[in-house]
């Protein structure tokens, strides 16, 4: 008996390949619509899907293969029983189905698709198809992945048959390809129903995963890690590695800390980051390489083996600084690398992975995912304050001067990515930009927070300013950055003990400033 595969492929890549191999094995190919068409214009005979239903298409192509002459040949067991009703009926098997699906997630994706578009490109059928072929795996191969076509074509050749294994891993996959297509379809039906008053998280969160890269482990040796995406194409953050090593999962945090803190600046901007937290952030408005130096001002010692982010384009002017500096950077993340940068870093730094990423064209998170035992923690994302919804207040004597002003803006947008609690001593840069001086994170106190950025910060402290991410709940932080040399305070205000922290700032002369909003990050 003749071997039969049927075929309906919206991703038509390799189709033709696949279809001579099969031709010149034998086998009998059906198919319908775009995917017939394709074949019988490489010169290949096919059977028309309606010539095995003696059915036409209807409704414009949405019904073609919901047919018993289609889902029982695909669906009977070999059995005795299975081969008896099939003949009783007239009806020829099935051995291997191919097919993928309607382009809904990619519809879906683009701005301004109307939901009479995205239910247009939801697939039935072929969704029945491969969900039929995988049940029946003990008989009948389902392909969904072009990257699998050579598996079983060579294990046709060679052995003139799939093997059971090679099936079950593929009916494996097409239900996960199913899957992942339904939770889809799921989501995308779910956000069109509108919210409920008082309740902004969604009732069900989809997380639609895939392992894209296997990593060589997780923060230690001894862990096993993977990268996962929702696009099982993606490549790492989006991202385009042009050299050096493949990502760690450590690289993968701190640069993803890295993009999301740079993305917070207009002004040319670097950031250095290592172990998930900012150590040093610098703005200027005309280059990169003027700013470099003081970002790596603000704490040398730890910018060392960390990932570097920019929001400009990087040129040979920044790899001199970098290379005046002599720091060992881990990765460097910019929007594009200029040829002369990209020979540089071939030629000085080889193992230094480059990673062309635009933090500005980077879609902001609208939720944030954490797993807890037995869990997960969802949370809308932090991208910074409500528009509209605070203001800031000056609550000293004492408004900020011109300057002061200038370097609370960026000391508030730099605190906003440091671990909690979170304290930034930053200053401008002779009237040309700003950068941090000193950061104190990640501690459990917000003093000793002060304090640590104090010590960072040296006698750069002199008239910095400080950026905090919660209220101060005693007056003691603000003494601390006052001995130090900080002028100006910004912080959200909140505290029981507001006011003894206001009159300390009146009694040591700093301008106190509430912003509103708390912005911690655990």
């Amino acid at each position: 008996m003749t071997n039969r595969a049927i075929l309906s492929l919206y991703d038509k890549t390799e189709l033709t390949t696949l279809g001579r191999r099969l031709h010149e094995l034998g086998w009998e190919l059906i198919a319908s619509g775009g995917t017939a068409r394709a074949l019988r214009n490489a010169g290949l005979p096919v059977t028309d899907v309606a010539e095995v239903t003696g059915a036409p298409e209807m409704l414009s192509g949405r019904v073609k293969t919901l047919h018993p002459a289609i889902h029982g040949a695909i669906l009977a067991r070999d059995s005795a029983e299975d081969r008896a009703e099939l003949e009783k009926h007239g009806i020829v098997p099935i051995d291997l189905v191919v097919c993928n699906l309607y382009p809904f997630q990619e519809t879906i994706s683009r701005s301004g698709v109307t939901p009479q578009e995205a239910v247009e490109q939801i697939d039935i059928g072929g969704v029945t198809l491969l969900r039929a072929a995988a049940k029946n795996y003990e008989r009948v191969t389902a392909l969904c992945d072009p990257a699998d076509y050579e598996q079983v074509l060579q294990e046709l050749e060679q052995n003139g048959q799939v093997s059971t294994e090679t099936r079950r891993v593929l009916a494996a996959k097409a239900f996960a390809h199913t899957r992942n297509y339904d939770t889809a379809i799921a989501a995308y039906f779910e956000s069109l129903q509108p919210q409920q008053a008082g309740d902004e998280m969604p009732q069900s969160l989809q997380l639609n995963l895939q392992r894209v890269q296997s990593l060589r482990y997780g923060e230690n040796p001894h862990q096993a890690a993977a990268l996962y995406s929702e696009n099982p194409s993606a490549s790492p953050l989006g991202g385009k590695l042009l050299q050096g090593k493949p990502l760690s999962y450590n690289n993968l945090l701190d640069l993803d800390a890295a993009c999301r803190t740079v993305a917070s600046f207009e002004q040319p901007t670097v950031v250095i980051v290592k172990h998930l937290s900012p150590c040093g952030i610098a703005s200027h408005p005309r280059t990169l390489a003027q700013a470099f130096p003081h970002a790596l001002a603000s704490d040398p010692v730890s910018a060392f083996g960390g990932v570097i982010a920019v929001n400009r384009p990087v040129e040979e002017q920044f790899t001199e600084a970098l290379d005046e500096a002599g720091l060992f950077v881990e990765a460097v993340l910019a929007p594009e690398f200029s040829p002369g940068a990209r020979d540089w870093f071939a030629t000085h730094k080889k193992n230094c992975r480059l990673l062309a990423l635009d933090p500005d064209e980077t879609p902001l998170d609208d939720y944030s995912v954490r797993s807890v035992l037995r869990g997960f923690l969802v949370q809308s994302a932090d991208n910074g304050d409500p528009g509209g919804d605070t203001k800031w207040r000056v609550v000293s004597e004492r408004e900020p001067d011109v300057a002061e002003w200038e370097a609370l803006k960026f000391a508030w947008q730099a605190v906003l990515h440091v671990q909690s609690n979170a304290i930034v001593f930053a200053t401008t840069l002779e009237g040309e930009g700003s950068a941090t001086v000193g950061i104190g994170g990640g501690l459990p106190s917000r003093v000793d927070a002060v304090r640590l950025a104090a010590a960072k910060a040296g006698e750069r402290a002199q008239e910095a300013v400080m950026a905090s991410d919660a209220f101060f709940p005693f007056p003691d932080g603000i003494e601390v950055a006052a001995a130090a040399g900080v002028t100006a305070v910004i912080q959200p205000g909140g505290s029981i003990r507001d006011e003894q922290v206001i009159d300390a700032a009146n009694r040591l002369g700093l301008a106190l400033v509430f912003s509103g909003t708390r912005h911690f990050r655990h």
